[in-house]
C-alpha cells in the first residue's frame, strides 16, 4: 500500500472512529431534564430488576449474570450506543440463542461467544451497515418475535412446574420432558407461585399503568411464599458486588465450534437493537438514533459485559418504552438505570436471594405473551398470502431451528415472492401509434394499426430475469404485424437476463420477417444491451432511435416498401400464372 493510500486510510477510519464514539452534544439538553431523567432511570431500574434475575437464570448462567449484563451492557450501550433514550441489557430474544449453547459448551462458553459477537458488531458498526440491517421485511421481524415468545413460554415449563431442567438443547422437547416428569416429582407449590405471579402482573396494570407490575409481583408472592413457608426453590444468595473482569478462554477447538452462535448472537444483537431504537424514534422527542453509532455502542457493550461473568445483551423495547413513558430525555437516564441496578447489588443482595424462581418464570411467561403484538401479527396475516406466509415460516422455524435459519429463510423467501410479484407486475403495455394521413393513431382508430401493421409495446417497471421470460412469450405471440416498435424510456431495471431476452425476441422476430425498432432506451440500458450483443440482432444498427415520430416514419416506410413489393410478386404472379395452364 502506497503512502498516500495509507494516509487516506488512517483518515477515513479516524473519521468513522469520531462519528460513532461519544460526545458532548449526547448530552444537550441535560441541565433542564436531569430531574425527569433520573426518575425515568429510577423507574426502568426498577422495572429491570425481576427481568435481568430471570434471564439470567434462564441461560442456566445464574441470577448474577443477569444483573452483571444488566449494569454493564446498560451503562456501555447507553454512553456508546446510537439512541438517546434505549436501554440495554439481557432480554428474551437472547436467551433463546444461548441456552443451547450452555447445553452443548458449558457456562464457559458464553463468555468468548459474547467476546466475539461484540467484536462482530463493532465491526458492522465501522463497516456503516447499520442502514442495511434495518431493512429487514416486516413479516419476518414479526414472524421471530412470535417464534422467540413462543420458545420463551416453553422454557419456563421445568420451573414453573417445579422440576429439574431435562437434558437436551431443544426447547420444545426439554419442555416435553419436563411434562412428562411433572406427573410424579412435578411441584404444587411451584405452580401455585408461578401462576399467582402471572395473574398479579396482568392485574395491576388495569388499576395503574404506571406500577411496576413484574417487580411488585415478585415481590408480593415472595412474601406470600415465606409467610406460607411454601416448599419452592428460590435464587439463593448473590455476590455482594460485580466480578472483577477476566478474559475469556480462548482455544482453536471452541473458536470453530463456537464460530457460528457468536455470528448468530452478532446478529441478533444488531436486529433486536436497532428495531428498539427505531420503535423509540416513534415514541420519544429526543433526535432520531444514528444506526451504525447504536451497532458500535451494541458491540461494545457485548464486548465487555462478558468480561464480568455477565452474557450477550441487546436493546430492550419493554424497558426502553419504560423509559421514554417515564419522562426520559437524554441517555443519562439508562445510565441512572445501570446504576440502580448497582446498588441492589450491593445492599438488596439478602432480599433477592429468597425470590423464588417460579415467582420469575411467571414474570417471564407473561412478559412473552405481551412480546406477540397481536394487532400486528393479524395485520400481516390479513394483507398478503406471501407476507401471511413468511411470517408463519420464518416463526415456525424459530421454533424448530434457531432465530439465525428462521430470519435466513424469513428473507430468502420475502425476497423471492417479492421479485415474483415485480415480475408479475411488469407491464408489456400494446400501443396504437401507426400513422394515418399524417396524424397519431390513438384510442378509437386502434383498428388502423393493424391494417399498417404496425404495434408498439411500452415497457414500464423491471424487466430482469424474473419478468423476462413473460414478456418473451407475450410479445412473439403477436400475428400479421410487419414492424414492432419497443419503446423503453419508462423501462426502469434492466439486469443482463433481462437483456438477452431482449436479444431473443428480436432474433425470433426478425426470423418470422418482422422488423424491430428500439425506441427511447437509456444510456445505461443501451450499454446492457449492447454488453450481452441485443442490439446485434437487429437488421439495421439504424433501428435504434430516440424519438418517436422518427422511429413511426421509419415503420411507415418498412409497411409500405413490405406492401409495393407485396403488390409487385401478386402482379408477376397474375401473369405467370397463365402459361402454366
Amino acid at each position: 500500500m502506497s503512502a498516500g493510500r495509507t494516509t487516506l486510510w488512517r483518515k477515513r477510519t479516524a473519521a468513522r472512529l469520531a462519528a460513532v464514539l461519544p460526545r458532548r452534544e449526547d448530552y444537550a439538553g441535560f441541565r433542564a431534564s436531569w430531574r425527569a431523567d433520573v426518575v425515568a432511570g429510577v423507574t426502568v431500574g426498577v422495572v429491570a430488576i425481576p427481568l435481568a434475575l430471570a434471564f439470567g437464570i434462564t441461560t442456566g448462567l445464574g441470577a448474577a449474570a443477569g444483573m452483571a449484563t444488566a449494569i454493564v451492557a446498560g451503562l456501555l450501550a447507553a454512553v456508546f450506543g446510537g439512541s438517546h433514550v434505549q436501554v440495554s441489557g439481557p432480554t428474551g430474544a437472547m436467551t433463546v440463542v444461548l441456552v443451547p449453547v450452555v447445553a452443548r459448551h458449558g457456562a464457559g462458553a458464553v463468555a468468548l461467544v459474547g467476546f466475539l459477537a461484540g467484536l462482530l458488531i463493532i465491526v458492522a458498526g465501522l463497516s456503516r451497515l447499520g442502514r442495511y440491517l434495518a431493512l429487514i421485511p416486516w413479516p419476518v421481524v414479526e414472524g421471530f418475535t412470535v417464534g422467540i415468545a413462543v420458545i420463551i413460554l416453553f422454557q419456563q415449563v421445568p420451573t414453573a412446574l417445579g422440576v429439574e431442567r431435562p437434558a437436551g438443547d431443544k426447547t420444545v422437547v426439554v419442555a416435553a420432558r419436563a411434562l412428562a416428569d411433572a406427573w410424579q416429582q412435578g411441584s404444587g407449590s411451584a405452580i401455585i407461585v408461578a401462576v399467582l405471579t402471572g395473574l398479579v402482573m396482568l392485574a395491576l396494570p388495569r388499576l395503574h399503568r404506571a406500577l411496576p407490575a413484574s417487580l411488585l409481583a415478585v415481590a408480593a408472592v415472595t412474601a406470600v411464599t415465606n409467610l406460607a413457608g411454601l416448599d419452592v426453590a428460590s435464587i439463593g444468595s448473590l455476590p455482594a458486588s460485580l466480578p472483577a473482569p477476566s478474559l475469556p478462554t480462548f482455544s482453536v477447538d471452541w473458536l470453530r465450534s463456537l464460530s457460528g452462535p457468536a455470528l448468530a448472537i452478532a446478529v441478533l444483537a444488531a436486529l433486536e437493537s436497532l428495531l428498539s431504537a427505531r420503535v423509540a424514534d416513534g415514541m420519544a422527542d429526543s433526535p432520531r438514533h444514528d444506526p451504525d453509532r447504536e451497532l458500535f455502542g451494541q458491540g461494545v457493550a457485548n464486548l465487555v459485559a462478558p468480561l464480568f461473568g455477565g452474557m450477550p445483551a441487546t436493546g430492550a423495547i419493554a424497558r426502553t418504552a419504560v423509559n421514554i413513558r417515564a419522562g426520559a430525555r437524554t441517555r443519562a437516564a439508562a445510565i441512572t438505570h445501570a446504576i440502580v441496578l448497582l446498588g441492589v447489588v450491593y445492599l438488596a443482595g439478602g432480599a433477592v436471594a429468597r425470590v423464588p424462581l417460579a415467582a420469575l418464570a411467571g414474570v417471564l411467561a407473561v412478559t412473552a405473551l405481551r412480546m406477540i403484538d397481536v394487532h400486528n401479527v393479524r395485520t400481516v396475516l390479513r394483507s398478503t398470502r406471501s407476507d401471511a406466509g413468511v411470517l408463519i415460516l420464518t416463526a415456525s422455524a424459530t421454533v424448530a431451528f434457531d432465530l439465525i435459519t428462521a430470519v435466513e429463510a424469513g428473507i430468502v423467501v420475502a425476497g423471492a415472492l417479492a421479485l415474483r410479484k415485480v415480475a408479475l407486475t411488469a407491464a408489456f403495455i400494446a400501443e396504437p401509434v401507426a400513422v394515418q394521413d399524417g396524424g397519431e393513431v390513438t384510442g378509437e382508430d386502434e383498428a388502423s394499426l393493424f391494417s399498417e401493421h404496425i404495434v408498439a409495446y411500452r415497457l414500464d417497471g423491471a424487466l430482469f430475469f424474473g419478468a423476462a421470460q413473460r414478456f418473451l412469450t407475450e410479445l412473439t405471440g403477436v400475428a400479421d404485424v410487419r414492424v414492432v416498435i419497443l419503446r423503453l424510456p419508462d423501462l426502469q431495471v434492466l439486469d443482463a437476463t433481462g437483456a438477452q431476452a431482449l436479444g431473443e425476441i428480436v432474433a425470433e422476430l426478425e426470423r418470422r420477417r418482422v422488423t424491430v425498432l428500439i425506441k427511447g432506451a437509456r444510456p445505461e440500458h443501451l450499454s446492457v444491451l449492447r454488453a450481452v450483443g441485443a442490439l446485434d440482432r437487429l437488421a439495421h444498427a439504424n433501428h435504434v432511435f430516440a424519438d418517436l415520430d422518427a422511429a413511426i416514419a421509419h415503420a411507415q416506410a418498412h409497411v409500405h416498401r413490405d406492401s409495393g413489393r407485396s403488390a409487385a410478386q401478386a402482379a408477376s404472379a397474375s401473369v405467370v400464372a397463365p402459361r402454366h395452364r
